[in-house]
């Protein structure tokens, strides 16, 4: 944990992983203070005021405003529920700023009816990344039933790609992206059996320049981390100051 964030209680109980963070990681006491946040809030000071086998008491004083996440866009089929939380706390660590989880065809069903978004893990899994990576706002995690759905939250992006190692027209990594001054990169990372033609048509459709990351077939999360790093460095979005 690179900052410790919390939304409005001033007492992280002894069953907390942020009180095990801070007295046993950080060794700190009454009178210490820890770098915090609020969530999607601001960033500032938490001075501890008391601690107890029950719990830790602070106040906080707000430094900085939020700093906002990167214009990243992520359309990615259900992966495997033990790896969404794993992808979704990198993918937040990385400063994305909107995920939509969706169906397709070839996903398997049954991922889409995975509880941890309903109760909660996904939400804890994105605060995870985000205090790894020490900022506060939390990407928008969204869901969509198939891919036209998905497709249709993200018609104001600038710039679409199609991650797809089947018939890809270049290289991620050599894709001209649009000038910094254009909002908005969309891009789709498939289920773990990838697209069918039907899929590919319909993003090409939409504006969907289909690119590849080389011929190595890799799984949904290691797929959508990797593609939001070259992205990220490719378009120049990761020199800013976020």
């Amino acid at each position: 944990m690179n900052i410790i964030l919390f939304e409005g209680e001033r007492v992280f109980y002894r069953s907390d992983d942020r009180y095990t963070h801070i007295r046993k990681i950080l060794k700190k006491g009454p009178g210490d203070t820890f770098r915090a946040g609020l969530i999607d809030g601001p960033e500032g000071i938490a001075v501890i005021e008391s601690v107890d086998e029950q719990g830790l008491a602070f106040s906080f004083q707000e430094r900085i405003p939020p700093r906002p996440l990167f214009p990243l866009w992520m359309i990615i089929g259900f992966p495997r529920p033990i790896q969404l939380k794993r992808l979704l706390r990198d993918l937040s660590g990385l400063g994305v700023s909107r995920i939509c989880l969706t169906g397709t065809a070839l996903g398997e069903k049954s991922y889409r009816d995975s509880s941890l978004v309903s109760r909660g893990a996904a939400r804890e899994a994105l605060i995870e990344g985000c205090m790894q990576a020490g900022g506060t706002v939390l990407p928008i995690l969204e869901k969509a039933e198939t891919v036209q759905e998905a497709i249709a939250l993200y018609t104001d992006a600038a710039s679409r790609v199609l991650l797809d190692n089947v018939s890809p027209a270049g290289s991620l990594a050599s894709y001209s992206f649009p000038s910094r001054g254009a909002c908005g990169i969309s891009l789709a990372v498939g289920s773990e059996r990838g697209w069918t033609d039907d899929e590919r048509a319909l993003f090409a459709q939409n504006g969907y320049s289909s690119c590849s990351m080389g011929k190595r077939i890799l799984r949904t999360e290691t797929a959508a981390c990797a593609a939001a790093s070259i992205t990220l460095a490719v378009s120049g979005l990761m020199e800013r100051d976020v």
